[in-house]
């Protein structure tokens, strides 16, 4: 019979949007467990180390309280990956797992070279039994590449293989930790893979009711995760795609998200119709789902998965072409006021930000663009438009022609004040959904932009009534006239 291990170290490799806020609520509510957290970033971690809370790397609320409360009790964050891999009973690998840009499943697959290469140092500093657990998402059948890599140290040393893929939206991670759906566990069907199952239930179970963890096999809990984001984008898509429709007959998307949602089979939840999705998950997770059925030989099953992204897509080009035509079909250089540029509110992260593809459109007609975001810094945005110029990825970007940074810093203005941002633009388009934009004096914005004066919300939160009130040319998605 396999011991159950009393877990009282836990390492974390990658001190991402993944990894620091869930070692942290973990430390929060195990005091008696000690939790490293770990990174070759040196930045990072001096800025998780940092006594202003401000400066913590991620934007996230209630972030800040919890790593208060952990840090320097049980909660540690340092580069010493050896250190925290040896001292660990168990060890979660938390890094990037980002689309492939080159070779076989170039735009698609998931590339796995930072899980491999912590395989590979946990077999070699490792002296005793470990216990892995995959935090990233990661396609299925990771668990059987990490299980060979581990088992071929010769060393004596064994590992167990969990999946525990995180459920978190950024912007509620804190609140998702503290009270989950659920939390899932993947392990290997025998008694040893069971004992290592339940040492992980034990640890969240110091904060989560029995009935909110579920196990299931390792293949079964990869999969979850790539299924649960190609669902909630799946919905997404869909009501984009009426949006489309509503513009065009005079309906309005939201009274039919309403209505619809009333209908318990269906739910209101991800019925928002917006500009499109953005953030680390959605897009990567179906499209390395989208590979996964075509390596399977699923053609069928890959199409239909692949146009979620599609429509995705589409949402962004429509919504940057709608710009341009209301503009007299130019916006050569015509001030764009840009109100967000995260990828939804309560969070820093601009990873897949529509805002980025909205952008990349403009600035292919050399639209002035001028940012204003409450919490993306500037080097974040060139950052990320520099990105899209390297790599050249989505269906609409590829068409462009790539611009140098210096070309893009020559047309784009980031801000710290938004009434700054707007004056004198042409346009104003609404791209995250930050609550103070809604507590603007829009009155003030109106007197003090171009004349048209046109609001283009990507968002739907601003009040159209009162913006046509003030003499605002108003573009709402999915309301028809």
């Amino acid at each position: 019979m396999n011991e159950v291990k009393s877990i009282k170290n836990i390492c974390c490799i990658g001190a991402g949007y993944v990894g620091g806020p869930t070692m942290a609520v973990i430390a929060q509510k195990c005091p008696h467990i000690n939790v490293h957290v770990v990174d070759l970033n040196e930045q990072r971690i001096d800025d998780w180390n940092d006594a202003d809370l401000d400066k913590l790397p991620i934007y996230e609320p209630g972030l800040a309280d919890v790593v208060a409360e952990a840090r320097g009790r049980n909660l540690k964050f340092s580069t010493d990956v050896e250190k925290a891999i040896d001292e660990a009973e168990l060890i979660f690998i938390s890094v990037n797992t980002p689309t492939k840009t080159y070779g076989v499943g170039k735009g698609m697959a998931a590339d796995l070279k930072f899980i491999e290469l912590c395989a590979r140092q946990i077999a070699q500093v490792a002296k005793n039994d470990k216990i892995i657990v995959e935090k990233s998402t990661l396609p299925v059948r990771t668990a059987e590449a990490l299980r060979t890599i581990l088992h071929s140290t010769g060393n004596g040393v064994k590992f167990d293989i969990l999946s525990s893929p995180e459920f978190l939206a950024e912007g509620t991670a804190i609140r998702d930790l503290h009270k989950p759906d659920r939390f899932l566990i993947g392990g290997e069907q025998t008694e040893r893979g069971e004992a290592a199952v339940q040492s992980l239930v034990d640890v969240y179970l110091n904060w989560v009711p029995r009935e909110n963890i579920v196990t299931t096999r390792v293949w079964s809990s990869e999969l979850s995760k790539l299924t649960a984001n190609a669902f909630l984008a799946q919905r997404v898509s869909s009501i984009n795609a009426i949006s489309a429709l509503c513009e065009k007959t005079g309906a309005d998307v939201d009274e039919i998200a309403r209505a619809i949602g009333k209908d318990s089979r269906i739910g209101a939840k991800f019925l928002k119709s917006s500009v499109g999705f953005g953030g680390s998950c959605f897009q990567k997770d179906i499209l390395n789902l989208v590979y996964l059925c075509r390596h399977f030989n699923l053609p069928e099953v890959a199409d239909y998965w692949e146009q979620v992204v599609m429509m995705n897509d589409y949402q962004k080009h429509r919504f940057s072409k709608n710009i341009i035509d209301s503009l007299f079909n130019t916006v050569s250089g015509k001030k764009i006021a840009f109100l967000g540029w995260a990828f939804k509110k309560d969070t820093n992260d601009t990873r897949e930000t529509a805002a980025m593809y909205v952008a990349d459109e403009l600035l292919q007609d050399r639209a002035e663009i001028h940012v204003y975001d409450p919490k993306v810094t500037e080097e974040q945005i060139f950052a990320d438009l520099e990105y899209l110029q390297t790599h050249r990825v989505g269906q609409y970007v590829e068409q462009g022609e790539v611009m140098s940074i210096n070309e893009i810093r020559s047309l784009v203005t980031i801000h710290t004040d938004p009434y700054l941002a707007m004056h004198k633009a042409h346009a104003t388009a609404i791209l995250t959904e930050w609550d103070e934009f809604k507590t603007y004096d829009w009155e003030k914005v109106y007197n003090a932009m171009l004349k048209p004066a046109f609001i283009f919300d990507g968002r739907n939160i601003i009040d159209k009534d009162q913006l046509d009130t003030l003499g605002f040319e108003v573009y709402n998605i999915g309301k028809g006239k």
